[in-house]
């Protein structure tokens, strides 16, 4: 059988945080990626964190009640994001999903992050390899 590989199922990377990047801006640039968390790529585009919607609620809550917005993407970024590689197995990550883990994971090659891949992705070409069986 082939190998479900993240390469053929994860999405390019369109969007992505910078360190410096103000709170207000970070969560404009999720809503464009469509996405829950985005990866913090440095100057050389490689990976130094990630940022969930998940990280920004309690600063958000404290922003938009004392006006406070100094809050930038590295003060509330994790800094050991977990990462995938495009070579790796869709079925190891929906492995790695069943527990408390992230829904998102990023996907690197090299040194440079390539794409993102969700939860969602995950599922579904779970799904689809599950129809192929059943048609067999």
């Amino acid at each position: 059988t082939h190998m479900l590989q993240i390469r053929d199922h994860m999405s390019r990377l369109t969007h992505s945080l910078s360190p410096q990047l103000g709170l207000a801006e970070a969560l404009d640039r999720l809503h464009q990626a469509d996405s829950s968390g985005l990866p913090v790529l440095d100057d050389q585009k490689r990976l130094i964190g990630f940022l969930s919607e998940q990280d920004c609620i309690p600063s958000l809550l404290t922003g938009s009640y004392h006006c406070d917005s100094r809050t930038r993407v590295e003060d509330l970024m994790s800094r050991t994001p977990l990462f995938v590689s495009p070579d790796d197995s869709i079925l190891d990550l929906a492995r790695q999903m069943t527990g408390a883990k992230p829904k998102i994971y990023p996907v690197r090659e090299g040194d440079k992050v390539v794409g993102i891949i969700n939860r969602r992705q995950v599922m579904q070409a779970l799904n689809a390899q599950m129809k192929q069986c059943q048609a067999t």
